[in-house]
């Protein structure tokens, strides 16, 4: 920069030394005399004065310049952060995959082989009893029967864990009150659970959403918070959005310190992909609040506003 300025002063200085020797000022009014009805000699003026015009348009097109520099340059590192965000929430989820994976191959392991073992174990006994010893065939019955049932109650908890199939079955609104009856029965805190009727369902993708957010926020609950009580409610929010809160009492936290996990990470994204979004409100010692708010589907039209019901 201090070069480009030196340059110029110097230009300047030469050419005022080369004007000066050679006269030019009187050379040029000489030159400009006989052409005066075309009034020349106003050209030196109206030269310098478009000379200047073109460094002025040289200085704004620089500043430009540099304007869009700094806005790239911005860009580009909320490219990167968001980029570095993007790698770390596929490292987790990769991870918990392979979690949930080695969680059920556990299960299958321990909990369907054993229950697969039992019964065939049972049946030989029977076939081995044959009509010899009736009580006996029907006590080998009886446990093959308990085993087969035990077997059948790991194998819908292992299909819960995969698919809520009370949404199939019973729609958000049940599913989410049955979520909060079970979380209330392991927990021992009373979940509330409040909403609004609506006409219409939300489609599988909201529907998935909503209960999985909420299933990590009573997740967290348990967790960290040391609630003496939960609020589940969904409705509208003040701009006509579709709104899940889930709120409780505990020991809250400090935002500005806190770092998300990946149950918020994959909480936010959910909402980011319906086009919505998720706010945490806390403080220490006044409780959590988490918030999504989602664009209200078209089908969804609602009927007229109904008191909320409190399902426990």
């Amino acid at each position: 920069m201090l070069g480009d300025i030196a340059i110029v002063v110097l230009a300047t200085l030469a050419s005022y030394g080369l004007a000066s020797f050679f006269e030019l000022s009187e050379l040029v009014q000489r030159w400009a005399l006989p052409h005066e009805h075309w009034q020349a000699d106003e050209l030196p003026f109206s030269l310098t004065v478009l000379a200047g015009g073109l460094a002025w348009y040289a200085l704004r097109r620089a500043q430009d310049a540099r304007a869009q520099l700094a806005l790239r340059e911005q860009a580009e590192a909320q490219a990167r952060e968001l980029l570095t965000h993007n790698r770390e929430l596929a490292r987790q989820l990769i991870a918990l995959q392979e979690s949930e994976r080695l969680a059920l191959a556990r299960e299958l392991h321990d909990e369907l082989g054993q229950g697969c073992a039992a019964v065939r174990a049972e049946t030989a006994f029977v076939r081995l009893c044959g009509a010899a010893d009736r009580s006996a065939t029907l006590a080998a019955v009886e446990r093959a029967d308990r085993a087969a049932q035990q077997l059948y109650q790991a194998v819908r908890g292992m299909l819960r864990r995969l698919r809520p199939a009370n949404l199939d079955e019973l729609g958000l609104e049940a599913a989410l009150q049955e979520l909060c009856e079970s979380w209330e029965e392991r927990s021992g805190v009373p979940c509330i659970f409040h909403h609004e009727a609506f006409a219409q369902g939300f489609g599988d993708a909201i529907d998935i959403a909503l209960y999985r957010v909420t299933q990590e926020a009573l997740t967290n609950v348990m967790r960290h918070a040391q609630a003496s009580a939960v609020h589940v409610k969904l409705g509208r929010s003040a701009q006509g959005e579709l709104q899940l809160s889930v709120e409780d009492d505990g020991r809250g936290m400090d935002l500005a310190a806190a770092t998300r996990g990946l149950g918020l990470l994959g909480a936010t994204e959910r909402a980011a992909a319906l086009g919505g979004e998720l706010d945490v409100r806390a403080s220490p010692g006044a409780g959590v609040q988490l918030v999504l708010r989602v664009p209200m589907p078209a089908t969804a039209a609602a009927d007229a506003a109904l008191p909320h019901r409190e399902l426990a």
